[in-house]
């Protein structure tokens, strides 16, 4: 079984697709994440300048790039590893924040992580989430699901989450960001964010973590009678 969870970006997609993949026992592939740790990757190697990316540097230097994740089925926290290194916190950073949907519109990117994604679901049941799963990746899916809220109940929610971890960001900067990343998701010419035709809608602005998982199992539920 695959389950698709589209959306933009912080709805809480990975935070439902973990608990879900702990209360189904199944895997769960953060795809966000490892947007997110190419861009780290591209920004250590120095291939971002500014708004611009050496896009054939990063292209030739794919082989060079190795994503693994450790997710704990029990409490549903999931580590992300680039090249044997826990990145999981420099990865949530405003930095490669600013950068990602960037790196993620470029079109070789997108192909080679919709191919390891492709992979990784030809064996096994998982949970995948992120921006065109159930539109490219897995147009197949069983369970599709587009994610949404509020672009200030985004913002706020990243801003707790980032503040809860140490980091010091403005509200209005975290605010810009989310709406900035919105555009380039929507708007990007290879995989733009779209809801799937067959996927069903969840704005979660006004519920709870409970309220919304509770709503996604009885959907999934129904769809499985």
């Amino acid at each position: 079984m695959i389950i698709a969870i589209d959306g933009h970006s912080s709805c809480g997609k990975s935070t439902v697709a973990k608990e879900l993949a702990k209360r189904l026992h199944i895997a769960y592939v953060d795809t966000g994440a490892m947007y997110r740790t190419v861009t780290l990757f591209a920004l250590r190697r120095g291939f971002i300048k500014g708004d611009e990316c050496d896009i054939a540097a990063l292209e030739s230097s794919f082989k060079d790039i190795h994503i693994t994740f450790d997710f704990n089925p029990e409490t549903g926290s999931n580590a992300t590893f680039l090249n044997g290194e826990n990145v999981e916190r420099e990865i949530r950073g405003l930095e490669v924040s600013g950068k990602v949907s960037m790196i993620s519109a470029i079109p070789q990117v997108r192909r080679h992580l919709v191919e390891w994604q492709r992979e990784m679901g030809k064996s096994i049941s998982l949970v995948m989430d992120g921006r065109d799963i159930g539109t490219v990746v897995f147009p197949n899916a069983e369970i599709k699901i587009f994610m949404t809220a509020s672009d200030e109940v985004r913002a706020q929610r990243r801003y707790d989450e980032m503040i809860s971890k140490g980091e010091t960001p403005l509200f209005e900067e975290v605010l810009q960001n989310v709406r900035e990343r919105d555009r380039i998701d929507s708007t990007r010419e290879e995989s733009p964010l779209r809801k799937a035709d067959d996927a069903v809608l969840l704005d979660n602005s006004n519920l709870t973590r409970e309220e919304q998982f509770e709503w996604i199992i009885e959907y999934i539920e129904m769809k499985k009678n």
